[in-house]
């Protein structure tokens, strides 16, 4: 099944303020690992949040993490962060279950 990605206002300005090739690497990696499975969780690349509610997903790209939900037949992304700081967004927008 492919899934229709879809980027949040704020996951678009996320990438914005990322260097072009950071960009094309973050590209890549949705085109790649979300586009078909993003729900295929693997120890390394995507991981399932546990204790919220939204985002549900996590995927990393070395050293950037991109929150995503999956509805239905499409993948909603929410934010894309640098690792060092992705703790207190996710506190701020992370929806408890």
């Amino acid at each position: 099944m492919r899934y229709e990605i879809l980027l949040s206002p704020e996951a678009l300005q996320d990438l914005k303020r990322l260097s072009a090739h950071l960009r094309a690497e973050i590209r890549d990696a949705i085109e790649l690992h979300l586009r078909h499975e993003p729900t295929k969780a693997s120890r390394s690349r995507i991981k399932r949040l546990r204790g919220l509610a939204r985002p549900q997903y996590r995927l990393r790209v070395n050293d950037v993490r991109v929150f995503y939900d999956v509805t239905g037949p499409s993948v909603e992304i929410l934010a894309i962060i640098v690792k060092a700081f992705a703790a207190r967004p996710l506190d701020e927008m992370g929806k408890r279950k």
